[in-house]
């Protein structure tokens, strides 16, 4: 049960979308412009970088203050599987972030949510994805690419510091926190299908295009 609570608190601070909200702010819904989804990118090339970064910030910080609520509601009665209550409660923001069901079931990526997990999860985790994210991009200027190599890189490390006990957690809830880590990991690749296919074709939009919306 406290994982379902955990999943519906997630998906409950997931629906806040930073990017539609600004949008609307500009009398325009986001999702008609660009790539067409919820997202920090798409407010990037669509409202510049203002909206960009207020996207970013409001789409962690929903991921974050998720898990601290779960953290503060659990930590006396599961403080030993906090670690995993924590991934449920992103997974649930992510949910909520891509699917939210009062706009049709159309969001983001979860890219930027994600990001607010590893933040408050593991800040190790953060700081390594944070490399391959910002390497990547500054290397090929392509933010699919560099969104989807930091997923892999986190389930990499979440896998690798569970093993070292890292998450004082036994095995059987280690590993289901992998499980769902990697779970999580296919989404985030299943949601930039569209990139990858341009990726293969040499037709992915670069960082710094041109704008797809007039302010």
């Amino acid at each position: 049960m406290e994982r379902i609570i955990c999943l519906a608190i997630g998906y409950l601070f997931g629906m806040f979308q930073t990017s539609y909200i600004i949008g609307k702010i500009h009398h325009m819904d986001i999702r008609q412009y660009g790539s067409g989804n919820a997202g920090t990118t798409n407010a990037l090339r669509t409202l510049g970088k203002k909206a960009g970064a207020m996207t970013l910030i409001g789409d962690m910080l929903k991921c974050v203050i998720a898990i601290l609520i779960v953290d503060a509601v659990f930590k006396n009665r599961y403080q030993e599987i906090l670690p995993l209550l924590g991934m449920y409660t992103a997974a649930g923001c992510v949910l909520g972030h891509n699917f939210p069901f009062y706009l049709g079931f159309r969001g983001g990526k979860g890219i930027a949510a994600s990001a607010g997990m590893l933040l408050a999860m593991d800040w190790r985790v953060f700081l390594i994805c944070a490399v391959i994210f910002i390497g990547l991009v500054a290397i090929t200027r392509y933010v699919s690419l560099g969104s989807m190599a930091a997923y892999v890189g986190a389930l990499t490390c979440f896998i690798w510091f569970g093993a070292a006990g890292s998450y004082g957690m036994d095995f059987p809830h280690t590993f289901e926190m992998d499980v769902i880590m990697g779970l999580m990991t296919a989404l985030a690749i299943y949601r930039h299908r569209a990139n990858i296919y341009r990726l293969l074709n040499g037709t992915e939009n670069k960082l710094g295009a041109a704008k797809t919306a007039a302010k």
